[in-house]
């Protein structure tokens, strides 16, 4: 992968980790997958190996990656499902062509149609958002407690009191300026 471009925001539900493709929505917005090669990348991070990727195709990744982010931040609000944004995750689950296959080892990974295109990817991740916004996992969708974030997570720790779509970026700048905003308010006394 190309230092050029920002670091992938990768975590463990494939729905919620590609609407982190775009972060920072409510600050200086950081697009993760802005060429169709950086979607390419991406796919194949999460064993959806595509051949390649043209702009119009990264432009339905976009919408489907949109779409995905408003229905997740509706059920998190507990509010209703914006029914634009369920068309276009309903539309790319059905018209894929992968397979979930076990593994020897007893676990599942996807299988592409013969061609592997980006459909077939595409499918794979709206089918999943619609397992975590229809609440068939044990979890619950949140939103990112960052002002600059906001980011739908999903959110499967026991006590489902996360706060952060990401501790290491969110929760640390957060936690940063908390500390600051204090030693501001309370300086220590010179020695």
């Amino acid at each position: 992968m190309c230092a050029a471009f920002p670091e992938f925001r990768l975590g463990k539900v494939l729905a919620t980790s590609f609407t982190g493709t775009l972060s920072e929505r409510h600050g200086d917005a950081v697009e993760r997958i802005p060429v169709p090669q950086r979607l390419v990348d991406w796919l194949a991070v999460y064993g959806l190996a595509v051949d390649s990727c043209t702009p119009a195709e990264l432009d339905l990744a976009r919408e489907l990656r949109e779409s995905i982010h408003a229905a997740a931040t509706a059920a998190a609000l507990q509010d209703a499902l914006p029914a634009s944004a369920v068309q276009v995750i309903n539309d790319f689950s059905a018209r894929g062509r992968a397979a979930a296959i076990l593994t020897p080892e007893g676990t599942r990974r996807w299988q592409l149609g013969p061609a592997s295109s980006v459909d077939d990817a595409l499918s794979v991740i709206a089918a999943d958002a619609v397992d975590i916004i229809a609440g068939e996992r044990d979890g619950k969708l949140a939103l990112c407690a960052s002002p600059t974030c906001q980011a739908a997570f999903f959110d499967a720790s026991q006590s489902r009191t996360r706060r952060w779509c990401e501790m290491n970026t969110c929760g640390n700048r957060q936690k940063k300026a908390r500390f600051h905003a204090n030693q501001r308010k309370n300086p220590r006394p010179a020695e």
